[in-house]
């Protein structure tokens, strides 16, 4: 697979993974390409811990399923991200853009544009929306062979200074370098997110891991090996759909387009 192949076929994984261990010098050889990543001053503030160990991997399922539920519970998530939701294929073509939930129990189709809603909490209780999305949550991380953390050194990344401006950037250079990486060998990355959004959970998972406090936990990633026979999770969206040229690209000056005014 070339570069630009890579590139486009690159997809987050939203399904379970195969129960087929990562050899330990493959996640070397990941962690090996991640290294040449570009970094400022070539400082490298990133540092990783390959979580293999079942009894580690499943705490931190536990902690991100109960973030989800949380999440929905309290409608922290729908009001940080409606925006981002598409429940039909005009929509998706409209805008280019943001998720399209594409799959839903059939009991929940009619009632997806309340239940996906900054106003939904009520229809989310009712069908046990938050739940199903919390255990979907923690099955996935639990089937994960393989989480990958990213820490960052405190000593670089300072909030509200350029060089934690930069670190953050020389994460961004890691975390595709791993998602092309992945790619090419065939195998699926996926953001665990949800701990993230809540400081309490993601300190739990910072001390699971026995973070040092001169380290900033920045990231978890869950891996594996993909197989497209594998179902997808009760409640599950795609995002394939991504902006025309036109619409991204300006030369020599801004050009006001209708869609950004």
């Amino acid at each position: 697979m070339d570069i630009f192949e890579c590139i486009t076929k690159r997809r987050t994984t939203n399904t379970k993974f195969l129960p087929d261990e990562i050899s330990p010098s493959e996640i070397e050889h990941l962690v090996k390409l991640a290294s040449h990543s570009p970094s400022h001053f070539n400082s490298q503030p990133w540092r990783f811990i390959a979580i293999t160990d079942k009894t580690t991997i499943s705490s931190i399922a536990k902690i991100a399923g109960d973030s989800m539920t949380a999440l929905m519970d309290d409608g922290t998530f729908w009001k940080m991200y409606r925006k981002y939701f598409r429940f039909s294929l005009d929509e998706v073509e409209t805008t280019g853009d943001g998720i399209y939930i594409d799959k839903l129990p059939k009991f929940l189709k009619p009632f997806s544009r309340q239940i996906f809603s900054e106003a939904g909490g009520n229809v989310i209780s009712k069908f046990k929306v938050s739940k199903i999305l919390g255990k979907d949550e923690e099955e996935l991380i639990i089937s994960s062979p393989l989480l990958l953390a990213i820490m960052l050194d405190k000593s670089e990344f300072v909030k509200n200074e350029l060089s934690g401006f930069y670190s953050v950037i020389s994460l961004g250079a890691v975390v595709q370098t791993l998602w092309l990486a992945t790619t090419a060998k065939k195998m699926g990355m996926q953001f665990v997110s949800t701990p993230g959004e809540i400081p309490s959970k993601w300190e739990e998972c910072s001390k699971l891991l026995s973070v040092p406090k001169n380290y900033e936990l920045a990231a978890i990633f869950r891996m594996g090996y993909i197989d497209s026979t594998i179902s997808r999770p009760t409640i599950d969206w795609t995002s394939s759909q991504r902006r025309s040229v036109d619409e991204l690209l300006s030369f020599n000056k801004w050009v006001n387009r209708s869609v950004d005014e």
